[in-house]
This record gives C-alpha cells, structure tokens and sequence, in this order.
C-alpha cells in the first residue's frame, strides 16, 4: 500500500471517528438541553394556568371557574378532529396547531375535586406538586404540578412523551446534520490535501525514474522536504558511487577491449600462417580466436555507444539507410539461402540519426535474424510511418523467444540458446541501447502472421529534440 493512501484511510478513519463521537455528543447533550428546555416551559404553561385561575377564583364561583377554564383550555372536536384523524400540523386559516392536542390541563379545588381534567387521567390520590410520568391511554405523559398558596387549588400541566422526543430529536438532528453532511466533503479535502501534500516527493521520483545508467546525476535537493532532505543526501551519495563504478566499468571494458584487439590479431596472423600447408588442422582455432575478435569488437562498440561520444545526428533518409544495412548482410544469407526482402511504406524517411549507429542496428537485427532462421526462408523488415516517427520490424521464421525470456534477452552478455550462434549476447542490447540514443525504444514480439518466429520492432522519432542541419 503506498504512503498517500495509507496517510489518506488513516487520517480518514481519525477524523471519521472523532466527527461521529462529536456528533453523538452534541446528538446528546442537545437531548438533554432540549428535555431541560421542555421541562422549564411545562412548569412556565402551569404558572400561566395558576394566574388565570387566581384571577378567576376571587370573582367566581366554582362552576363558572370550570366552565371558564373548559371554553379556555379544551380542544373542540369540530376544529381540531380527532387524535387518529391526519393533516396538517397547522390548521388552516391559523386557528391553532395539531401539537395542542398533545397538551393536557388538569385543576382541582383544595379538596382536590377536579375543575377541569383535559387529561382525563382521574387520578387525584396521585397529585403530589413537581414534575413526574404518568401513563394515560397508552402513552407517557410528562406532568408538573403545583398548589396556588393563594387559593388552594392544585394545578398540573402535562406534555406527551413522544412529541417531545419528536421535537427534540429534530432540533437534535438539525444540530449533528451539518457534521454529517461535512464529513464527506473534509474527507475529499484531506486526501487533496495529502495528495498535494506529496507532491514534492513525485517531482523527487520523476528524475529517479527516468534516469539512466550512463546519465546518473544526483537529486535537486532544493525540491525536497525538510523530512527527507537527508534521505536525498543519502540516494545522491548512492548515486555518485553508482556513477563512478559504472564509469570504472566501462572504462575497464574498453581498455580491456582496445589491449585486446592487437595481440588476437597477431595471434590469427600466426595461425593462419601456420595452417598455410593444412587449413583443417586449425580452422576450430581459427574460429574460435574470429569469435573473440567480434566479441572484442561488439564490446568496444558498446563502450562508445554508452559513452554517447562522437554521434551527432544529421537527417538522414531512413529508407536508404535500411537498403545499404540489407545489401551489407547479403553475402551471409546467400550462405544459408536465406532471402532478406525489404516492405517500404515510407519510400523517404527523413529522421535525424547517426547513420553509422543505425547502420549498426539495422545489421546487428539482421545478423541475428540470419543466424537463428532455417535455412530457405525469408527475413523481412518492413519500413512504416507511425505516430510521429517510423517503426521498423524484423521479421524472423526461427525459433522465436518465449515472452517470458523477451526482456532477459536483451540484457548484455545473455543468450537463451547456447547451442545456436556464436555471439557473446551483446548484439540486442546494442541495438536498444542504439535506439534509446535516438530517442526511441525496441521491443521484441511475435510475428503478426502467427507463424513461428521473432519480431524485433524499433520505433524512432521523426524529429529529434534539438535541430540539427538536414543533409
């Protein structure tokens, strides 16, 4: 798992986690606020009865208070319907709201005979003055109740349960919603955040991973993060180690190469002066010392290649280049009646090239092709425009090379069959590495006929990254 996800799911899940306890939290302290609340305006609605009924005592008598009271505190039917009839909350036209159903009034005299019961509870042996539940008609009731010092009569207020749960766990709810609705957009926001947040270390990674071996260079520290400044530091050392043994390497090839080349020419020189009088007596040897001749050779090649040295690119017309490199192998396939055949779609292909480094590749591919094919076939290399440059295919009828091996066959120094060719393994890894010079690519696939044998495709670009002067 990489870094910004991890970062990403586990800033995510703290923030989730502690929005959610939030928001329970305030879900329920905003509960019980909102119960308080409630509370403080049931016993507020009992002390507005206690008033009017103090007013109402001193002028009348019982009777008139209960018919008073009733005409002021009981629901009429014909307005306000029935408990299970459904509309509105708001009456039309105003005249009052559904929820006052869901109110009740009770008032007793001092001997507790009942002057208005909107609750219909019937229980005077429970009055007792303060807050308490009562069970009405299947519902819970929450009362306040108290006694008017002045008059002596007992007052009490209820509300129903649920629509004080209703009520609240709205306003509730109303008040977690925003954290709800918000989580979603801070999780966007954070990985954003994070993903910006990396960005540094992608400007780090780009140079990284486009470096290659013979243009090690170290890192721009000015790019990264104080938190990883010194980890730079450490890969740029790294990489300046890399650098210097690479070069010692290469160094090391060539000069071994360049010693070489003198002493096995002299070395064939005497041989074939030894074998003027019995050539078979020494032609094993013989061979034997041309193969190491051309491994000194491709290796020397290969240590200019990779230096980059002396290859400035000029156009050049592709098309001509491919002839010459085909006129150049013809004497090796005519030695295993093999035909080398030439598909030009592109008749004039300028591109800017070094023609002896194409030259190389092109001869190096068809070398290999003539080598591993049956004798009687053919060897095609077919010559096409393609997005922004030319892609050139060999074409092979040989034994091919599993998928799996394709990418270990271009490495230096690898051959897949020992028992075929006499190279050192190094023609392949020439070639790409001629090609990356050029800023294109070679890839190795099978023939698009389906039939057996190996398509090495090489990819160049029309125009270079710099002009160069056309010849």
């Amino acid at each position: 798992m990489s870094l910004t996800r991890k970062l990403t799911i586990l800033t995510t899940s703290t923030v989730l986690f502690i929005t959610l306890i939030a928001a329970g939290w305030g879900f329920f302290v905003s509960d019980n606020q909102l119960e308080e609340l409630f509370d403080a305006e049931l016993a507020q609605s009992t002390r507005i009865v206690q008033g009017l009924v103090e007013h109402l005592a001193s002028t009348q008598s019982e009777d008139q208070l209960s018919q008073v009271l009733a005409k002021t505190l009981e629901l009429p039917d014909d307005i306000y319907g029935t408990e299970e009839e459904e509309g509105e909350e708001i009456l039309p036209g105003g005249a009052g709201h559904r929820y006052e159903r869901k109110i009740a009034f009770e008032v007793w005299t001092p001997d507790k005979i009942p002057v208005l019961d909107t609750l219909k509870a019937n229980d005077t042996h429970s009055v007792e003055p303060g807050f308490a539940w009562q069970e009405v008609a299947g519902f819970q009731w929450r009362t306040f109740t108290l006694k008017d010092q002045a008059t002596g009569y007992w007052i009490r207020t209820a509300q129903r349960e649920d629509v004080r749960d209703e009520l609240s766990q709205e306003i509730a709810m109303g008040n977690v919603l925003p954290f709800l609705v918000v989580l979603p957009l801070l999780a966007i926001a954070m990985a954003l955040s994070i993903q910006f947040g990396f960005q540094p270390l992608r400007k780090l990674e780009k140079p990284v991973r486009n470096m290659a071996p013979e243009n090690i260079h170290p890192l721009d520290e000015s790019l990264a993060p104080k938190e990883v400044v010194g980890m730079v530091q450490a890969v740029n050392g790294l990489l300046r180690r890399l650098d210097q043994a690479l070069e010692r390497e290469r160094r090391f090839s060539a000069d071994a190469a360049h010693e070489l080349r003198t002493p096995l020419a002299a070395l064939r020189l005497n041989l074939e002066k030894a074998c003027e009088d019995n050539p078979e007596q020494y032609r094993d040897l013989i061979q034997s010392v041309d193969r190491m001749v051309h491994l000194v050779e491709q290796m020397l090649l290969l240590s200019r290649v990779d230096a980059g040295t002396d290859f400035s690119p000029e156009y050049h017309n592709l098309s001509a280049i491919l002839e010459q490199s085909i006129a150049d192998v013809v004497p090796l396939a005519l030695k295993k009646d093999i035909e080398p055949v030439l598909e030009d779609e592109a008749k004039e292909a300028l591109v800017s090239c070094n023609v002896a480094l194409i030259n190389t590749l092109m001869r190096t591919l068809l070398a290999n092709a003539i080598q591993y094919s049956p004798e009687k076939t053919v060897v095609t290399t077919h010559l096409e425009p393609s997005s922004d440059g030319y892609h050139i295919s060999v074409c092979d009828q040989g034994p091919g090379i599993p998928p799996e091996e394709r990418e270990r066959a271009l490495s230096r120094f690898v051959r897949l069959d020992q028992r075929q060719g006499g190279g050192a393994g190094l023609g392949l890894a020439i070639a790409r590495r001629i090609a990356e010079l050029h800023d294109g690519h070679l890839t190795l696939s099978d023939r698009p006929d389906q039939q057996h044998g190996l398509c090495v495709n090489i990819w160049l670009p029309a125009r270079p990254r710099k002009r160069f002067r056309q010849t």
